[in-house]
């Protein structure tokens, strides 16, 4: 925008539009921006636009529609549909995530990559500096980072050299990363799209993956998306996941069945 406005480029010549990762331009306050470009004078209206996501909302499909002129969706598989990654859900309150986070750590084979996401930028600082005392080879990844800081915490994990990354949801799309072989939830999101997209991190290209997340009452919202994504996968749905009303939010614990 900051170019355009300068008059440093021009849009003219452009043949092609693609968009990657369409639902998320459209939908995190980008959508003004976006139109300003896509419905600007200076890119020709004769130009293909092409959106691509692993997930795409009805409500932002309908968003899109402004964007496209008769616009054909295709659909590669189902949404959320992945054999390859084993799906397991733990019921975790607040105050055992760490140590539940070590043991699932130290249960992962050393050959494999790690991908910790939690929900906050002090958070994955505060869950690295856990880690880092604990011995562990880790580094984090969010929004305070600068470029320089995310390519070499990234360039560290893709190559070995660091075998945990702690990341908010900066590091949930786009990163192939070829050795992530677990993804842990220390922290679920509010939306299922976001969950699928951070356990899709593992189980790249065909490989078997292993996702855990770690659930208590902060995450009653997503509870019905997420038991009905993993009965659609094959997965273990908690009997406790599919009553959300089982847990009991001044104790912090589930009335019924005991934590996983």
């Amino acid at each position: 925008m900051d170019m355009i406005q300068r008059s440093k480029i021009s849009l003219s010549l452009v043949r092609y539009l693609c968009l990657d990762e369409a639902d998320r331009m459209l939908d995190m306050g980008f959508e003004r921006d976006m139109r300003s470009i896509v419905m600007g004078k200076d890119l020709p209206p004769s130009r293909q636009t092409l959106m691509f996501s692993a997930t795409f909302p009805k409500e932002i499909q309908k968003l899109a529609q402004d964007f496209l002129n008769k616009y054909v969706m295709l659909e590669v598989g189902k949404v959320g549909k992945r054999k390859n990654i084993t799906q397991i859900v733990k019921f975790v309150a607040d105050v055992d995530k760490k140590q539940k986070l070590l043991r699932e750590i130290q249960n992962t084979p050393q050959d494999q990559l790690i991908l910790v996401f939690v929900d906050k930028k002090k958070t994955a600082e505060a869950i690295c500096w856990f880690l880092q005392k604990n011995s562990f080879s880790a580094l984090s990844i969010h929004g305070d980072r600068n470029q320089t800081e995310r390519e070499e915490a990234l360039a560290s994990f893709k190559s070995g050299e660091t075998r945990i990354l702690v990341a908010t949801d900066v590091a949930a799309r786009g990163l192939d990363i070829e050795n992530v072989g677990h993804v842990i939830n220390f922290d679920l999101p509010n939306f299922i799209e976001d969950y699928i997209h951070r356990i899709g991190r593992t189980g790249r290209v065909d490989r078997v993956g292993l996702a855990t997340s770690f659930f208590n009452i902060n995450n009653k919202k997503i509870a019905r998306d997420l038991a009905k994504l993993l009965r659609s996968n094959n997965q273990p749905v908690p009997g406790w996941l599919q009553q959300p009303s089982m847990l009991k939010a001044e104790s912090n614990q589930p009335i019924g069945p005991q934590p996983l």
